[in-house]
């Protein structure tokens, strides 16, 4: 839709690697979690990190033990943070992109049953979002506070899936019931931004942990429906490009328009990206015709 324009930054080399999935950004390099059809459980099978240059160049390839899905820099260490295996089995493996040397952490069982999926950094805190909950209602944590103790990275509950929230729509509170929470970032004044992805809703989470913690539920529509997404972005700059995987596509988009509004969002959806109003919740589509 004018004025964006799309092209392709790179394509999934099958075997070596498919399935494009999670993007993150350091230094001017690009670095890409790929599938390859490992079991989110962590019952078998390995992923991929590429690092790739800002034109798409293949610099480096790293295998990593079960399914890639977070895949983050903290800020404050520049390292780079791989996690792995979503719905069970979670495991953490943290990169020092500079030379590629890398520690692996585990978890103690999920009290919410599930695994865990995405990560964001405030501060000196790393907050994880506890996916795949075997409850229902979600009366387990939804996102928790990440401590690494030894090998073993400790969690404490920061989010229940079943507190409660104001509905950014309406103002009125309403009780949450998280069935599937998934990606997450922060956003430029320090909120968690949750992405509960089969219920259609963006959970915003202000000053995360502390006494005044404040809860708000963004429901999202579509043409006029609910809509599910994964991943949102905000423009952090008012010239540059979004990167987006069209996982069953095996390919990832460049996406370019000559100006991005401070903090617009955008969210990839099941065969779209959007911009996203963060006070309707409405989706607009910029890029059709993706795959997955």
């Amino acid at each position: 839709v004018p004025p964006y324009t799309v092209s392709v930054f790179a394509t999934s080399v099958p075997p070596v690697y498919f399935q494009p999935d999670s993007i993150t950004v350091w230094n001017g390099r690009v670095f890409v979690g790929y599938g390859n059809n490992a079991k989110p459980d962590g019952s078998g099978g390995f992923s991929t990190l590429v690092e790739y240059a800002m034109d798409g160049t293949v610099l480096h390839k790293m295998k990593v033990r079960g399914h890639n899905d977070g895949l983050k820099v903290d800020p404050k260490t520049n390292l780079l943070w791989a996690l792995q295996n979503e719905d069970a089995h979670p495991n953490l493996l943290i990169i020092d992109p500079r030379n590629w040397s890398s520690k692996e952490y585990t978890f103690a069982k999920p009290a919410h049953g599930g695994g865990y999926d995405d990560m964001a950094f405030i501060g000196d805190d790393v907050y994880i979002s506890a996916s795949n909950p075997s409850n229902n209602p979600n009366t387990k944590q939804a996102i928790v506070k990440a401590t690494l103790n030894g090998d073993i990275v400790d969690v404490t509950p920061v989010l229940l899936g079943d507190a409660n929230a104001t509905d950014i729509t309406t103002g009125e509170p309403i009780q949450l019931n998280l069935q599937d929470p998934d990606s997450m970032i922060n956003d430029p004044e320090g909120d968690l931004v949750l992405d509960s992805q089969a219920d259609g809703e963006l959970i915003f989470v202000h000053h995360p942990g502390f006494a005044d913690q404040g809860v708000f539920r963004l429901a999202l529509t579509s043409g006029g429906t609910s809509t599910q997404i994964d991943d949102t972005v905000l423009a952090n700059s008012s010239q540059g490009l979004i990167l987006v995987s069209d996982r069953d596509g095996e390919t990832i988009y460049s996406i370019q328009t000559p100006f991005f509004g401070p903090s617009e969002a955008y969210s990839a959806g099941p065969t779209f990206v959007g911009r996203l109003d963060t006070h309707t919740g409405v989706l607009t589509p910029i890029v059709t015709g993706m795959v997955s």
